[in-house]
This record gives structure tokens, C-alpha cells and sequence, in this order.
């Protein structure tokens, strides 16, 4: 076999060799397994994503502040607690006019005491002083104190009236029960009942026994507690003054059957406020009339 040969053989068989790597690679698709499909993950498989590194937290959302409203004063007529003006009036009304009955508080600054409305035979009050005024009497005796806060105000009025050049003195102030019976009989001895009744009080039914009124003269002490005392300086600056000092003229004229008792221009009450002595001064008023309680109505 020439060299030429032997090429062509060569060939041939390297031809052959090839063809048959080539069929022995290819595979049937049907040959080739099929993977086995990968489950859906259920509630309980499904990944939970871990945190991002170096994540900032997102902010809190912000919440709209609440707006509270303001609540509104209430007006008189919707406040279910009455103003001290009220409550006073309701304390003095009488559940049976025209019949005796004893006072609910004796102790109040603004109390009534008259005909009709009385205070117990055991009353005293616990704050009594001696104010520091002029008396007619210099004895530091009962009828020289008043309560407290009556008496402060008492130095303060003495006090303005001699800015005004009118001079004032003390007649009585405080009188206990005892002292106003034996007092009330001795008038009734002297005048008869009827006639007593009117310039005198019952036991119990005097002011002077609250410890807040006072009869009051000029310093010489002339009409003390007499009707003359009317057309004196002491007591045309008493009716124009004594309210700016908390005191009413307790039973002025023209009002008996009101208060139950004649006119006593030397005879002031201490109430209290400024604003509601004022007041009844200029509404020309008296105590009964202010708290809206029965009249007296003494014939």
C-alpha cells in the first residue's frame, strides 16, 4: 500500500470515528428525567425578611393634639349654686308669715332679728370686743362690745366722721337676753305693754343682742336715743356716711310697719358688705325689704 493510500485511509477512519462520538452524545428528550416541581410555600413557610442592615427606622406618624374645649362660665340662671344675695333671701324667708319663729343662724353678719323672727334666749355671740371708740360711758361694761368684725368697722366709721369734723360717741351696743328682759319690763312698768312694744324689744327679738348694732350719739352725748337726735349734724352724716362703712340706719323713718318700730336715727346695724349697705340706702329700703321677708305690719 502506496503513502497515498494510507492517507485516504487515515481519513476515512478519523471520518468515521467522528460521526460515531457525535451520535453517541445526543439523548432523547424523552430520555431525560423531569424535575419534580417545587411545592408553593404554605402560611407557616413563607420568609420572614430580616431586618436591613443599617436601616433607620421609619418615624412614628404624628398624631393630631386633641382639642379641648374650654368650658363656658355658667350664666346665674344655670349655676346651680345661688349667689350670696340668694342665699341670704332664701335664709330669711319665712315658711309661715306673720308667725314667730327662731332665727336658722344667729351668728350670720347678715341675720334679721324683729318682730317675728327671734333668737334663742342662750345666744351670745363668740367673738365680742371693745371697740376702740368713745363711749358716753367709760364702764367696760356689756353694752360696750360689739362682735369683731362690727367693731373694726365701727373705729373706721368714728374714725371718717371725725375727718368730717362730726364727733361721735357710743350709747349701747351688745345687750344679752337677761339684760334686754329686765329692760323690756322696766319699760312695760313705766309705759304699759302696748306703748313699750313700740321703742322697746321683746326679750330675744333685739338687735343688740346679735352683738352688730350700736346706738349712737354726739360726743356731748344731747338726744341721745331721743327723737331730737333727727335734726343733729352726728345724724344727717350717719345716714349719708354709715354705709360706706358696712351700717344701715336699722329703722328709718317712714317704714313702722315694716320694721315694727319707730324711727331711730341714732340706731345703725352693721350688714357687712359695702355694696349691699350702700344699697339700701339709696333704694331708701329696709333690712325686711332687702331680704324680701314678711313685713312686721304693726298697726
Amino acid at each position: 500500500m502506496n503513502y497515498r493510500q494510507v492517507v485516504v485511509l487515515a481519513v476515512v477512519v478519523i471520518t468515521l470515528l467522528s460521526i460515531t462520538a457525535g451520535c453517541g452524545s445526543k439523548r432523547s428528550p424523552s430520555s431525560e428525567p423531569t424535575p419534580a416541581p417545587t411545592p408553593a410555600p404554605g402560611p407557616a413557610q413563607q420568609a420572614i425578611p430580616g431586618p436591613t442592615p443599617n436601616a433607620v427606622p421609619a418615624p412614628a406618624p404624628t398624631l393630631p393634639t386633641p382639642t379641648i374645649p374650654t368650658p363656658k362660665k355658667p350664666t346665674p340662671s344655670q349655676s346651680a349654686v345661688p349667689n350670696k344675695k340668694e342665699q341670704a333671701r332664701n335664709m330669711h324667708r319665712l315658711s309661715q308669715p306673720n308667725a314667730k319663729q327662731p332665727s336658722p343662724f344667729p351668728s350670720s353678719i347678715a341675720v334679721i332679728v324683729n318682730k317675728f323672727i327671734y333668737l334663742p334666749s342662750t345666744y351670745t355671740p363668740n367673738d365680742l370686743v371693745y371697740p376702740d371708740v368713745q363711749f358716753l360711758s367709760n364702764e367696760q361694761t356689756e353694752k360696750r362690745k360689739m362682735r369683731k368684725e362690727a367693731a373694726e368697722a365701727l373705729e373706721r366709721l368714728f374714725a371718717g366722721a371725725r375727718k368730717d369734723g362730726v364727733y361721735l360717741s357710743g350709747v349701747s351696743a351688745y345687750r344679752s337676753y337677761s339684760t334686754q328682759q329686765w329692760l323690756f319690763q322696766h319699760y312695760v312698768n313705766r309705759d304699759g305693754y302696748e306703748a313699750a312694744t313700740k321703742y322697746s324689744a321683746i326679750p330675744g327679738t333685739s338687735e343688740h343682742q346679735t352683738g352688730l348694732a350700736i346706738d349712737v350719739s354726739g360726743e356731748d352725748g344731747k338726744c341721745a336715743a331721743s327723737s331730737c337726735f333727727a335734726d343733729t349734724k352726728e345724724a344727717k352724716w350717719l345716714s349719708k356716711h354709715s354705709a360706706e362703712y358696712g351700717f344701715i340706719v336699722r329703722y328709718p323713718k317712714g317704714k313702722e310697719n315694716i320694721t315694727g318700730y319707730k324711727y331711730e336715727p341714732w340706731h345703725i346695724r352693721y350688714v357687712g358688705p359695702v355694696a349691699m349697705a350702700t344699697e339700701i340706702r339709696d333704694r331708701g329700703i329696709t333690712l325686711e325689704e332687702f331680704f324680701e321677708v314678711a313685713p312686721v305690719m304693726v298697726k
